[in-house]
């Protein structure tokens, strides 16, 4: 038969090796996390991490983006804007077992433990060791939420978010001074309300809030067991767990954290199997966004506000500062939009002038005396398909309209 070897086909004295090695690395970190006043960490001579006091020691975290809303002068709703779909809610507007569920299947001792786990690094080190890889991480609740402010910070920049999430011991060093800070900073509760804020769940949907109007079309402090479980388990893969494309896989990985809640005791046994049971239950909601979500025909004066927001001063010095500010969102942007205006600017150019037709027209309504906005519409619809156009054809090329056209009559 011939010897066998275990840990992928390392013999006894490589993985004793390889174990050897993986245990002075992460007694090192120990090291300096417990003993920062020592300085560095033994590897900082060799280029590998900074030394743990020469590290800030205050993080910065950015404010997360959120939806904006677009309203009318009667306070009805234009459109809903957005750069990243999310809505912060507080930790009590969070169903209870949302709450279990991430805890159970991310770090079932977050309470327990501090910023670091130090149990489950020395696991995670003899896992590691005896699969000769990394098969088991040991990041903790809060160190995940270092990770993802980070994420945040770093937008749509593919190199910055590469830094991130690059698996080097530098970065996590950077990640465990940082963890420490915010436990002494926010707390448990704290921690966790911002994580579940913060996290990506699949489906465009950034934090528990908007997850739960994705996948269930329901406010996140209404979900039950069954969907606490199916969204705490697509933090570990979007992609993979997500249950509009795979529904089989999303109810094992469900079950699987159901399960996990029954092991650490937040659910019963009885109340396991129940949930497992479950269907899925998906109510999906698809997400929208932008002015070609607007109301019917107010499209370009949506468009036509967001050019005035990312050309004005006032509301950031550079145009860089100004699309910050967009993309950060949280706005309640009220207009000057009159509802009643804008039905008849529809109202006449539908009766003058079909969608199809060679040629277009546009009407824009202003109030005397004050310049502002009343009515705004064209003959074809604001959009990207088949007779649409997001040319705006009443105003100039820098705010998106054309080269302009021959006044008539007034």
């Amino acid at each position: 038969m011939g010897n066998k070897r275990s840990g992928g086909g390392l013999s006894p004295a490589q993985q004793a090796a390889k174990f050897l090695g993986v245990s002075v690395v992460a007694g090192a970190v120990l090291a300096g996390i417990a003993l920062p006043a020592a300085g560095a960490l033994g590897l900082a001579a060799k280029g590998s991490v900074e030394g743990f006091d020469e590290l800030p020691a205050n993080l910065k975290t950015p404010p997360l983006s959120q939806r904006s809303t677009i309203l009318d002068a009667e306070g009805g709703k234009i459109a809903t804007v957005y750069y990243r779909d999310r809505t912060i809610v507080p930790l009590k507007d969070i169903s209870p077992y949302m709450q279990k569920a991430i805890v159970a299947i991310e770090d079932s001792r977050f309470y327990e433990h501090g910023a670091i786990d130090l149990k489950g690094i020395l696991r995670a080190v003899n896992e590691n060791a005896q699969s000769g890889g990394v098969s088991q991480g040991a990041s903790t609740l809060t160190q995940q939420y270092v990770k993802n402010v980070f994420v945040e910070e770093a937008g749509d920049d593919a190199d910055k978010v590469a830094e991130a999430t690059q698996q080097t011991i530098g970065r996590k060093v950077r990640e465990l001074k940082f963890a420490i800070q915010i436990e002494e900073e926010l707390g448990k509760k704290g921690i966790l309300e911002n994580y579940l804020n913060i996290t990506f769940f699949g489906q465009q949907a950034y934090g528990i809030e908007a997850a739960a109007q994705r996948y269930f079309s329901k406010p996140a402090k209404d979900l039950n067991i069954p969907e606490s479980a199916l969204l705490a388990g697509l933090v570990q893969s979007p992609s993979r767990y997500d249950p509009v494309n795979d529904e089989q896989e999303a109810i094992k990985r469900r079950n699987t954290v159901i399960q996990r809640m029954a092991a650490v005791r937040d659910i019963t046994p009885e109340e396991a199997e129940k949930a497992k049971k479950a269907p899925l239950g998906l109510k999906i909601s698809r997400p929208s966004s932008g002015c070609i979500t607007a109301v019917k025909g107010a499209g370009f004066f949506c468009d036509y506000v967001r050019r005035a927001f990312l050309s004005d001063p006032v509301f950031g010095k550079t145009a860089e500062e100004r699309q910050k500010t967009w993309e950060r969102g949280g706005l309640t942007i009220r207009t000057t939009l009159d509802p009643k205006a804008q039905e008849s600017v529809q109202a006449a150019i539908e009766n003058g002038v079909n969608k199809d037709d060679e040629v277009a027209t546009a009407v824009a309504l202003v109030e005397p005396g004050t310049g502002k906005i009343t009515g705004m519409g064209q003959s074809r619809p604001y959009g990207y398909g088949k007779n649409e156009t997001e040319m705006n054809l009443s105003v100039n090329a820098s705010m998106g309209g054309g080269a302009g056209y021959q006044p008539g009559s007034t």
